[in-house]
C-alpha cells in the first residue's frame, strides 16, 4: 500500500472515529456504558405519525435515604421497634414512613455515636440523676447489642425475630425492656437502651430533614410547626394568625442567606 494510501485511510479513520465520538457525545446514546432507553429505537428508524412518548417523572429524591451505619436486618429491626413507639393513627404517619430509622442510623455513625464529645474517663459515681450520663459503651455499641437483644428476647418468648412478631407482642417485649427486665447489654440496663431508642425516635420525626428523618416534613405538619426560618417580620406585623407550611435548612441553601 502506498504512503498516501496509508496517509488517506488513517485520516479517514480519524475523521470517522471523531464523528462517532462526537455523535454519542451529543445523542447520549453511552451513559456509563449503557444504553438510554428509546435511543435504539431512533437510530433504526422513526415513524413520523407515531406519537412522542412522554418520559415519566423523575421520583422524589432523599439523598439522605443511605445507610452508613445499620446492616440491612439492624434497620429493618430499628424500624419495626419505632413504629411501634410512635405508630401511624389517623392524625398522620408513623416513625416508619417519617423515616426516624434513617436519622438514627446517621446519628449513630457519626461522632455522636461514638461519644465524640463526652467525658468518658470517669470515676463512676451514683446516682446517675445528679452525675449525668455515665453509659461506657459508645452509643452505636448500645444501641447494636440492644437490637441483638431483641431479637433474643423475642426469640426466647415467642420463637420469633422482632420483625416478625404481631405489634402487641412487640409491644411486649418494649416494655420488657423499659422496665429492665430483659437481660443487660454488657452490663448496662436495657432500659438504658429503650430510653435511647425512644429519644433518637422522636428526634428522628421533629428534627429538620436534611438530618435523614422527619420526611417530606410530615412530622412538622402534624405540628403544624412552621420549620426552620430566618425571619418572622412580615407574620408578627399582620393582625391575623398566619399558618405557615413548613420550611427546611435545605430551602436557605445555596440562596445566599
Amino acid at each position: 500500500m502506498s504512503d498516501d494510501k496509508k496517509k488517506n485511510n488513517t485520516g479517514e479513520k480519524q475523521g470517522t472515529d471523531r464523528s462517532r465520538r462526537t455523535f454519542l457525545r451529543n445523542s447520549g446514546i453511552a451513559v456509563g456504558g449503557l444504553v438510554v432507553g428509546g435511543t435504539i429505537g431512533g437510530l433504526l428508524g422513526s415513524n413520523k405519525n407515531t406519537e412522542t412518548d412522554v418520559a415519566p417523572a423523575a421520583p422524589e429524591e432523599n439523598p439522605n435515604i443511605a445507610l452508613m451505619f445499620f446492616y440491612p436486618d439492624e434497620y429493618q429491626t430499628t424500624v419495626a421497634a419505632c413504629e411501634r413507639i410512635f405508630p401511624a393513627d389517623d392524625l398522620g404517619p408513623g416513625a416508619k414512613d417519617l423515616n426516624a430509622a434513617i436519622y438514627i442510623d446517621h446519628q449513630l455513625a457519626s461522632q455522636w455515636g461514638i461519644n465524640g464529645s463526652d467525658y468518658r474517663l470517669g470515676p463512676w459515681y451514683e446516682p446517675e440523676e445528679t452525675q449525668g450520663e455515665q453509659i461506657k459503651l459508645f452509643r452505636k455499641d448500645l444501641f447494636r447489642s440492644g437490637l441483638k437483644e431483641l431479637d433474643n428476647h423475642s426469640n426466647k418468648e415467642f420463637s420469633q425475630k422482632f420483625v416478625d412478631l404481631e405489634p402487641s407482642q412487640q409491644d411486649e417485649v418494649l416494655i420488657a425492656f423499659e422496665q429492665g427486665e430483659a437481660n443487660d447489654l454488657s452490663g448496662v440496663p436495657s432500659s438504658e437502651f429503650f430510653n435511647l431508642l425512644r429519644t433518637l425516635t422522636i428526634e428522628g420525626i421533629y428534627a429538620d430533614p436534611m438530618y435523614g428523618g422527619n420526611n417530606r416534613m410530615e412530622g412538622w405538619a402534624m405540628r403544624k410547626y412552621p420549620g426552620t426560618r430566618m425571619s418572622y417580620v412580615n407574620e408578627l406585623q399582620s393582625k391575623e394568625f398566619v399558618e405557615l407550611s413548613p420550611e427546611s435548612l435545605t430551602s436557605y441553601m445555596g440562596n445566599g442567606h
